[in-house]
């Protein structure tokens, strides 16, 4: 059991490395069990298609990114603080993903949706789910921050939709451009976008 299980990890260890490399249409179900060190009947055994296969990368990179989003915006801070964390945190991880390969890989749901919502319905639902969730999870703080009086927004999901919008962006464009500079912008805007009373909360050195 523990060496099937061992395969499956390494299966989606790879297809997730090659996924954020190079995208999902270019691979094929050879290259992914090579670079994971599986023989391909090992593919097989475990998902039905490369279809399954990239549904069970979003839904693994979901659960660690949707553990993080939880612990910074259901923190102790106050709401305004609290996003702010978020988005350094997006910002921290994209520079070290960029000195530790050289580029800028940006948000594997947001590849995915470029490359992939017009190609498989099932792919694209999911990401869906994702990105709503995401949105649910920002209005709760926009709400938070909103009852406080710190914010001006009337429609607080709406905001947060444009919250997630700039932040997902943003990110886009530091992969096209490869260079992380712009999202330093990040949380200026997110006052803007949000009408906020207090532009004066501070950020981290």
């Amino acid at each position: 059991m523990g060496r099937t299980s061992d395969a499956r990890e390494k299966i989606l260890t790879a297809a997730q490395s090659l996924i954020e490399l190079r995208g999902y249409s270019a691979l094929g179900v050879a290259e992914i069990c090579k670079t994971a060190g599986v023989p391909k009947g090992s593919f097989y055994y475990f998902f039905e298609s490369k279809e399954a296969l990239a549904l069970a990368v979003i839904d693994e990179h979901w659960a660690i990114q949707r553990g993080d989003w939880t612990r910074v915006l259901t923190g102790d801070a106050p709401p305004l603080e609290r996003l702010r964390q978020l988005f350094e945190e997006t910002e921290a991880e994209l520079r070290a993903g960029q000195q530790s390969c050289g580029t800028v890989s940006g948000c594997m749901f947001g590849n995915l949706t470029l490359e992939m919502s017009n190609q498989t319905e099932a792919i694209r639902g999911r990401l869906q789910e994702i990105f709503d969730a995401q949105v649910t999870m920002v209005e709760a703080v926009v709400t938070e921050a909103r009852g406080r009086g710190e914010v001006g927004v009337t429609d607080a999901h709406e905001a947060a939709r444009s919250v997630v919008a700039q932040l997902e962006g943003q990110v886009l464009f530091a992969k096209l451009y490869n260079n992380t500079s712009s999202l330093g912008v990040l949380w200026a805007n997110c006052l803007a976008l949000l009408g906020a009373h207090s532009p004066q909360v501070p950020a981290t050195a």
